[in-house]
């Protein structure tokens, strides 16, 4: 699993703050956000990287992230991001996540971006197979 890694002070994240796309706020300790393709790992997913004792929850999305097969790890600073970097990771799901749930946060939010649209689209696409 190819893994990359942002944080709240990044400039395509200012406007949200420490918030995330569930409404919560960003996780740093022994349960850590994760943003990923809503379609693929669905709001809530629970995972463990191997290797690493932290879980982490998918709890944010992002336009770069659609249809890549890349989950983002939430780091709480510029150097922790610039450290973990891009990394090849086995994962290892605790917990799925609910794909109606996903599709209940995004459907408000359809008109604001594409990849959202993708998301939107594609967990459609899975309810209807």
């Amino acid at each position: 699993m190819r893994t990359t890694a942002y944080t709240h002070s990044e400039g395509d994240h200012l406007q949200y703050g420490t918030q995330n796309a569930a409404g919560s706020g960003l996780k740093y300790g022994q349960l850590r956000s994760a943003a990923a393709d809503w379609s693929v790992y669905p709001v809530g997913t629970v995972f463990q990287i191997q290797g690493d004792p932290a879980l982490y929850v998918v709890d944010d999305y992002g336009s770069a992230l659609v249809g890549t097969g890349t989950i983002d790890l939430y780091k709480p600073d510029q150097t922790t991001v610039d450290h973990w970097g891009v990394r090849q990771v086995n994962i290892r799901v605790v917990r799925w996540g609910c794909f109606s749930k996903s599709l209940a946060i995004l459907m408000p939010r359809q008109m604001k971006a594409s990849h959202v649209r993708q998301m939107i689209w594609r967990l459609v696409m899975r309810a209807e197979t």
